[in-house]
């Protein structure tokens, strides 16, 4: 089977991940890579054994290198995303696409005049936790949906991370940093989104950094950290999304989606088993057990039941959105974790951020296909 070189740009914390799954696929080999720190480059090539470690002009420009793997910090995804495509490289990046729309809709418009793919996670959509989801929603378990909650709340980013000041400058806060994961789950099950309102506000103008070398550091907050939107899909379904950095704890759950036969949870059983992850529990009930059937109410029908996660893709497979892309290059076909789907969460995020702040109604200008269930033998 022919493999795709593949050049990973930006060594920070998320690149072993990669590294790790993808020197193991079936259709990528990890050729190169390069960091704005070349000496971090250096650094993982001895680790993990990857042939060539260079400067990020030379692995753009590297003739052998048919991929490059963009896992730099946001604000210069669209510049590096770009760059690579003028190369004639296709382009697997990290969330979100670009730091704005406009550099968003440049990529998309220069990949399709140079014939050359681009995809984007969150792929967590792709793993046995949501595929599972998909295989309910498409066999009517629910009936047809209706409506769709996600809910993606936390005290903020400064308890934990070294480095948490992009998390509140522009690009960053709750719904461009996290709810990209429960926009592109909700968007992978019901489809595209043609409008939305929403609300924000800023509840902490400053952070302390908690953790680290930066221990006592004080941040100035750019960006709304509490929001809550209501979208329209394109199917009819009212969907809504509160995303925060403000929240102590919660017993919401994550993500619910609500049919005319019953309901799909993904639970909030621990703040890591929302769909930022790829594996985890799906729950369902249907008009038959639920709690509300019968009065008085039936204590014995209040549990839910679990359904049988499929596919083998439960753990951190990140990179399953890349291999899916090299297969869809060579089979020349859609691939899942696109960038038309990449760039209409990112417009999703904006125009509810867009409303908030003008006190409207936002139509979306972008679409994007629903990508079609992973098939269950797939590998990375």
């Amino acid at each position: 089977m022919k493999k795709y070189n593949v050049g990973l740009l930006g060594c920070g914390d998320i690149c072993d991940i990669y590294f790790k799954n993808c020197l193991s696929s079936e259709i990528l080999n990890m050729a190169a890579c390069a960091s704005l720190h070349e000496e971090k480059a250096h650094r993982k090539a001895q680790e993990y054994n990857i042939p060539k470690a260079c400067s990020i002009v030379d692995l753009i420009n590297d003739p052998q290198i048919d991929i490059i793997l963009n896992l730099t910090v946001p604000e210069v995804h669209g510049k590096f995303n770009l760059a690579a495509l003028e190369a004639g490289k296709h382009v697997y990046s990290e969330k979100p696409l670009a730091a704005v729309l406009e550099d968003g809709q440049n990529i998309i418009a220069l990949a399709k005049s140079k014939g050359l793919k681009v995809g984007c996670a969150p792929d967590t959509f792709l793993g046995g936790r949501l595929q599972t989801c998909r295989k309910a929603i498409d066999e009517g378990l629910i009936g047809e949906p209706t409506a769709a909650a996600a809910f993606v709340v936390s005290p903020g980013h400064e308890w934990h991370h070294p480095n948490p000041e992009f998390f509140y400058k522009p690009g960053g806060g709750p719904l461009l940093d996290i709810g990209p994961y429960y926009l592109t789950a909700l968007v992978s099950l019901l489809g595209p989104v043609k409008s939305c309102c929403g609300f924000s506000k800023t509840t902490f103008p400053e952070r302390t950094v908690l953790c680290g070398p930066k221990l006592g550091e004080h941040i100035k907050v750019e960006v709304p950290t509490y929001i809550s939107g209501t979208m329209e899909f394109s199917i009819g379904v009212i969907g809504t999304i509160t995303a925060g950095f403000d929240i102590w704890d919660s017993q919401l759950p994550r993500i619910e989606v609500y049919g005319t036969a019953g309901t799909l949870c993904i639970p909030d059983v621990d703040p890591l088993e929302g769909p930022n992850v790829f594996g985890g529990p799906v729950l369902i009930k249907t008009k038959e057990t639920s709690r509300w059937r019968g009065v008085p109410r039936k204590p014995e029908l209040r549990d839910w039941d679990e359904l049988s996660v499929i596919h083998k893709y439960n753990e951190n497979s990140r990179g399953l959105g890349l291999s899916d892309m090299a297969y869809a290059i060579r089979d020349r076909r859609p691939n899942r974790a696109s960038g038309e789907m990449a760039y209409h969460v990112l417009e999703i995020g904006y125009a509810l951020l867009e409303s908030a702040k003008n006190m409207q109604y936002y139509r979306v200008s972008s679409t994007c296909n629903r990508p079609d269930p992973l098939p269950v033998d797939f590998s990375l």
